[in-house]
């Protein structure tokens, strides 16, 4: 239960810091390039807080929705499915296909990855 409180404290702490990139930083490096590896990282405890024990190659699993999203972006599926008038969709699906984005992504799950092996 301990280790369940933790991850869902670490949690509610970077999606705080999540919502104060989203809300308040303008600039071309912290909203871009951290606040879309911290995305990964707030989902790892997000999903370690609800499986403390832990998932097999998480940082993996995540990894690969998150490329799947910005993928989806790519094919502009919020428009295939008639979604892009909705704020909502748009922001859970996105707009706009980057790469840097993926790298980003990646960057995020080597670090969860790294704190995996240090038995976090």
């Amino acid at each position: 239960m301990k280790k369940r409180l933790w991850y869902a404290g670490v949690f509610v702490l970077l999606l705080g810091v999540e919502c104060l990139i989203a809300l308040y930083v303008r600039d071309r490096f912290i909203r871009p390039y951290v606040g879309d590896m911290l995305v990964t990282v707030l989902l790892y405890f997000f999903v370690r807080m609800i499986f403390p024990r832990g998932v097999r190659h998480l940082s993996l699993w995540i990894f690969l929705f998150a490329a799947g999203v910005e993928c989806s972006q790519y094919l502009r599926l919020a428009s295939l499915l008639g979604l892009e008038h909705i704020p909502t969709a748009r922001i859970i699906l996105g707009s706009t296909f980057d790469l840097k984005d993926i790298a980003c992504y990646s960057a995020g799950c080597l670090f969860t990855a790294w704190l995996e092996r240090r038995g976090v």
